[in-house]
């Protein structure tokens, strides 16, 4: 194993700040025990000395308490490492600082498929262009497989350039990432990302793109139309063969394979947009269905459907209704002028959001309550259909029933880090408290925080380990424990601040209940 220091980043003083050490820190460790490739979590130390950070780089810089972090990994060789022999690019004129160096290049090559891939050495020995080729064909199947498994957890990067990309398929550098609360393809977890560059529904292909990009940075070791005939042909067929699979499971089909799955999935998708529905939470109370009292359960299962105040925030405009104005004439008269301070994508997001919140201004909560049903119960009698079929496969009808509730309380975890519960713990361990984090973190790369501001850090007491603590205690089992274990975690499960002001005074819920209101305004950079 290998371990990373911070270099001088930031604000070119090397330096890292508490809030973004305790992020990657819990999440870090909460994507190995969803069972994703990644980095670990090997340390943190508070210090007594402070930086200044503009957290929301609007001219509002403040004071935040330092911390050294310590990350754990295989190696932390990346795509963009390769990218340093790379040749003048035709829009920029940058060239990699070892351009031409494909003596260091091959080193480089040697070094990883002989340490991070024996087999292909052992197998490829004698014939290097084969031997490069096989590298990258397994990489880009842990590339594919590895963003399916973000795809069915909800997980967002935030910041998926090559350099964020690690060459043996892990989950590297976490920055403004975020997990699904309410389903929607197109969210950003990174509000500095304004043209949705990284929004969860184009992981898959800006992951496929960062490979061109590796491809590119390996010829002439590895011929470029080599490299991109295996691209080709791996990537997606490998990235839907995973993330169908995942689905499958996460519904507990655990028999026969149907070609009609595919539409089941994307239609279950549709049905969680369409409502507003948590994602987390949607499929986790699927394993309980087909439930005797089908009312019941859409009950149940409405209730984790996004109400009309939630929707009303989350389409309120982002523009002042006068920029709106301007950029709309700007798009007509001069398009030029419109590429330099916005985009036409954004426009339309905005005129999309207008036209949102006025249709929801005219529905009332009953109507909204009653569409929300209506669309669940087609969907579930599609997926009892399928269920039937699955069952009939089996023929053991007990045996089958338990397999699947096995099979889905296996894959559909009822804890992930929500970005209000990474929030909670910060605010607590920038007060003295780690109780709400503690572990050994590890640095990301930038912050969230309310949008609105945060307190001013204290010192950070050594013997305060308890709200940090207890998140990472819930993170370590995701996942729901059969017969006794259940129970007991379901007993001892921590309480999250809610209600507007989302601190100590707020009324408490359960971290595996849906996201208090104030959660949405959480700004991640």
């Amino acid at each position: 194993m290998t371990t990373c220091r911070l270099g001088f980043i930031e604000q070119a003083d090397g330096r890292k700040v508490l809030r973004s050490s305790i992020r990657e820190f819990l999440c870090s460790e909460a994507m190995f025990h969803l069972g994703i490739p990644t980095t670990r979590a090997g340390a943190c130390v508070t210090s007594q000395s402070s930086v200044e950070r503009d957290v929301f780089y609007d001219g509002n810089p403040r004071h935040e308490q330092c911390a050294v972090v310590l990350r754990v990994a295989p190696t932390f060789l990346r795509f963009g490492s390769f990218e340093i022999f790379k040749s003048s690019d035709e829009h920029t004129g940058r060239a990699g600082p070892s351009v031409g160096r494909n003596d260091i290049r091959v080193q480089m090559l040697d070094y990883v498929i002989s340490t991070f891939y024996p087999e292909i050495q052992a197998t490829h020995a004698s014939d290097s262009v084969q031997r490069h080729a096989a590298f990258f064909r397994e990489v880009t199947r842990r590339t594919a497989q590895l963003v399916a498994e973000w795809q069915c957890v909800g997980f967002c990067h935030g910041v998926l350039n090559t350099d964020n990309m690690s060459i043996v398929g892990l989950t590297i550098d976490y920055g403004p990432f975020g997990f699904l609360d309410r389903y929607d393809p197109d969210h950003v977890c990174n509000a500095s990302d304004t043209a949705g560059r990284y929004s969860y529904s184009r992981q898959p292909e800006v992951c496929k793109w960062n490979l061109q990009k590796l491809a590119e940075a390996l010829e002439p070791a590895l011929p470029l139309e080599l490299a991109e005939a295996i691209l080709a042909e791996e990537f997606d067929a490998e990235f839907r063969r995973h993330y169908l699979q995942k689905m499958r499971w996460k519904l507990g089909l655990v028999r026969a394979e149907r070609e009609e799955d595919s539409a089941l999935v994307a239609r279950l998708l549709e049905t969680m947009h369409l409502t507003g529905a948590d994602f987390t939470n949607s499929f986790y109370l699927l394993s309980s269905f087909p439930a005797e009292d089908l009312d019941e359960f859409l009950a149940v299962l409405t209730a984790q459907c996004a109400s009309l105040e939630e929707l009303r925030r989350a389409f309120r405009p982002q523009m002042d209704p006068r920029q709106l104005s301007m950029m709309l004439m700007l798009a007509q008269s001069n398009p030029q002028l419109l590429a330099l301070i916005g985009t036409r994508a954004s426009l339309a997001r905005e005129l999309e959001r207008v036209e949102r919140l006025s249709r929801l201004e005219q529905l009332s909560p009953a109507e909204l309550h009653g569409r929300n049903r209506s669309r669940w119960a087609d969907w579930l009698l599609e997926y009892r259909a399928r269920l039937e079929k699955d069952q009939e496969a089996a023929g053991d009808t007990a045996a089958w029933q338990a397999e699947r509730v096995r099979v889905m309380h296996a894959n559909n975890p009822k804890y992930v880090l929500r970005n209000y519960i990474a929030q909670g713990a910060i605010e607590a361990a920038e007060s003295g408290d780690f109780s709400e984090a503690s572990g050994p973190p590890g640095p990301p790369l930038l912050v969230p925080s309310r949008c609105g501001r945060g307190r001013p850090p204290t010192n950070t007491a050594p013997s305060a380990l308890l709200q940090v603590r207890r998140v990472l205690k819930l993170l370590e089992t995701p996942y729901r424990r059969e017969g006794g274990a259940a129970e007991a975690r379901e007993a001892a499960e921590p309480e999250a601040a809610s209600g507007e002001a989302g601190g100590a005074a707020g009324r408490r819920h359960s971290y595996s209940s849906k996201p208090p209101l104030w959660a949405a305004e959480l700004c991640v950079t």
